[in-house]
């Protein structure tokens, strides 16, 4: 498997990946998370013309793809109920949606992001359980909560090799 950005053209096979990730969610008991038709067409296509939207390859099929941001984050100024690891620089991962469970795809994602940037911060859901123990098992840290503009609370993690 390989990582890269992804072109506009694979716009269609993007927002597929997100309507299955939504619908493991809702499978999973997270039923909060990516509402509303988040993440919007509109989004992935600026993500797209601004370089930061990144597809996981498995033979050339797009099998996952998340946002990297090198770049802070205005919803990470303030923490509450805990402290980031560090202030350090740090990236971003946003909106990973996999297609395939259970091939270390995530891993692969986390892996790659920390090659960009050797500190990386990324938020969940509390309902969204799988992503919170998928990255306790990747050696991110819970660090405290964050809200978002729309004052939604995220359960936020850091990982600093």
């Amino acid at each position: 498997m390989n990582i890269k950005l992804c072109k506009n053209t694979e716009i269609d096979k993007i927002m597929s990946i997100y309507d299955n990730a939504r619908n493991f969610m809702r499978q999973t008991g997270n039923n909060n998370q990516w509402i509303n038709g988040y993440p919007s067409r509109e989004l992935i296509l600026e993500d797209l013309k601004e370089n930061r939207f990144y597809g996981v390859y498995d033979n050339e099929e797009l099998v996952a793809v998340f946002t990297l941001t090198v770049d802070s984050d205005p919803t990470y100024n303030k923490i509450y109920n805990g402290n980031w690891l560090n202030d350090e620089p740090y990236a971003v991962i946003h909106r990973i949606g996999v297609l395939k469970r259970g091939k270390g795809i995530a891993k692969l994602c986390f892996d790659y992001a920390l090659t960009k940037c050797n500190n990386l911060r990324i938020d969940t859901s509390e309902e969204n359980l799988v992503m919170q123990n998928c990255l306790l098992k990747n050696g991110f840290s819970y660090c405290g909560v964050i809200y978002l503009e729309s004052g939604a609370p995220r359960l936020a993690y850091q990982k600093k090799i």
